[in-house]
Parts: structure tokens; C-alpha cells; sequence
């Protein structure tokens, strides 16, 4: 193992990552007969590349969340969205103000609440507004350009907008999520209206796929202490799952 070139290094850090989501540099360092500052240069290396994301101590997988747009998320794992969607309308209470963030499992939420529900929704999505009326509920959807990627609007319009409202829940869209790197985006801009919105609401819930589990896309959102409850699937890794009940967040598996 000490005399991997750097090319097979690499590759052995990027299979780490694909298997465990996460590595230690002063444990690769010792596997590899290499010095810690050896390791800390090739993670640097992978994360200007866009392989990793560099965290204290070592590296994160990245989320892939932002490889297709909104439309082409929606196609991806209907039956795995719908359980969540499920799971988490069961964790919103009649009556209460709920703003559903932009995104493809959050589109499959707006379809799973009851029909005439007693909410008000708000949401920055069109496709998530279109749901909630076909449903009957209260829809509030906010303004300005629709950014196709992430499939809602994002920019200063929607912002203001936003500052109207003080909801009971926020259903955040989660690009990637781990213990270190807390919630993350994969734009500034949508980075910044989602921390915006978690910083006006008394509760966050998120439901996260899978793929999604110990990743970080490269913008903080709010770290795992302002996220209330977490949905997961049903078969997500069981260590993973302990890590975010270890942070204190209410984790919940979809049936």
C-alpha cells in the first residue's frame, strides 16, 4: 500500500467515499504508509476537481443532486419519494402554516397531504403549487424568476416575498446532509433563500433519500442543530441513521 502513485491513491480515496460517504485523513494515512499532510494534499486536490468535499479531519462524498434538473429529479425514484412523502405528511399537523421548499421529493409530499386539508402552503415551486391546488389547499406561491435547476424561485423577488411570512414548518429541500457539514445546496443563491426561509420558521423537517445521507453539496444551508425531525427511508444505512438521532434530530423511517 506505501507505494501507491498518486493516480491509484486517489482512486482508493474516491471507492472509500462511494462505499462509506466519508474518510479520515490520519486513518488513510496510516493504512497507506503516507504522511497525514500527503493525504490532505490529494483531498484537496479531489475537492478543487469536484470529487469530495473537504471537511475537518478529512472528506465527504458529494451530493450528485444537482447532476440532473427538476425535471429529470421528478423521474428518479417515484415509489422511494412517495414513502417519504407519506411518512412526512403524517408529521403535519391540521391547521398549521407550512412552506414547502422546491424539490422533487418535497413535489411528492404536496401530492401525499389529504385532499381539503385545513393547511395554508406556501412555496416557492410552481409544480408544488400546481399540486396543492389540484388538492384543494391553501396555496400561497411566491414570486420572481424560476430558476430550472432547482425548480422554484430563489432570487431577491422571492426573498422579499418570503418576509411575509412566519410558518409553523419548513419542509427544507436538502441537497446533501451530514453530521459535519449540516444541510447543504449546490448554489449560492439557493443556499441562501433556504437558510433565509429556516431562519423564520419554528420547525425544520426534511425527508432524504438515500443518496443523499452523509453527502454535502458545496453551500452551507443551517447546520443538523435547527433540523427538528428527518425522514429516511426505509432500508437507509443503519449507522447513518444513528448519526442524525445523535445530533439530536427526531428520525423517522418511512414504512
Amino acid at each position: 500500500m506505501q507505494d501507491l502513485l498518486l493516480g491509484e491513491r486517489q482512486d482508493l480515496i474516491r471507492t472509500r467515499l462511494d462505499l462509506s460517504g466519508r474518510v479520515i485523513a490520519a486513518e488513510l494515512a496510516q493504512e497507506l504508509g503516507v504522511s497525514e499532510d500527503t493525504i490532505r494534499r490529494d483531498l484537496r486536490e479531489m475537492a478543487a476537481s469536484g470529487l469530495c468535499r473537504r471537511v475537518y479531519g478529512g472528506a465527504l462524498r458529494v451530493s450528485h443532486a444537482a447532476a440532473r434538473t427538476m425535471n429529470e429529479r421528478m423521474a428518479v425514484g417515484g415509489e422511494r419519494k412517495a414513502a417519504l412523502a407519506r411518512a412526512a405528511a403524517a408529521l403535519i399537523p391540521a391547521g398549521a402554516t407550512v412552506f414547502l421548499d422546491a424539490g422533487s421529493t418535497n413535489l411528492a409530499l404536496a401530492r401525499a397531504l389529504p385532499a381539503g386539508s385545513d393547511l395554508t402552503v406556501i412555496t416557492n415551486a410552481p409544480a408544488i403549487a400546481a399540486a396543492l391546488l389540484e388538492r384543494d389547499i391553501t396555496t400561497i406561491q411566491l414570486g420572481g424568476l424560476i430558476d430550472p435547476d432547482v425548480g422554484g424561485a430563489i432570487g431577491a423577488k422571492a426573498m422579499r416575498d418570503a418576509e411575509a411570512f412566519r410558518p409553523d414548518i419548513l419542509v427544507l429541500g436538502v441537497c446533501g446532509i451530514d453530521v459535519e457539514a449540516g444541510v447543504t445546496a449546490y448554489t449560492f443563491e439557493d443556499a441562501e433563500f433556504k437558510r433565509f426561509l429556516a431562519s423564520r420558521t419554528k420547525t425544520v423537517l426534511v425527508a432524504i433519500t438515500n443518496d443523499k445521507l452523509s453527502t454535502a453539496a458545496p453551500y452551507s444551508v443551517v447546520p443538523l442543530s435547527r433540523v427538528a425531525r428527518a425522514v429516511i427511508e426505509a432500508d437507509a444505512d443503519e449507522t447513518e441513521a444513528a448519526a442524525l438521532t445523535a445530533a439530536g434530530i427526531e428520525t423517522l423511517r418511512a414504512g
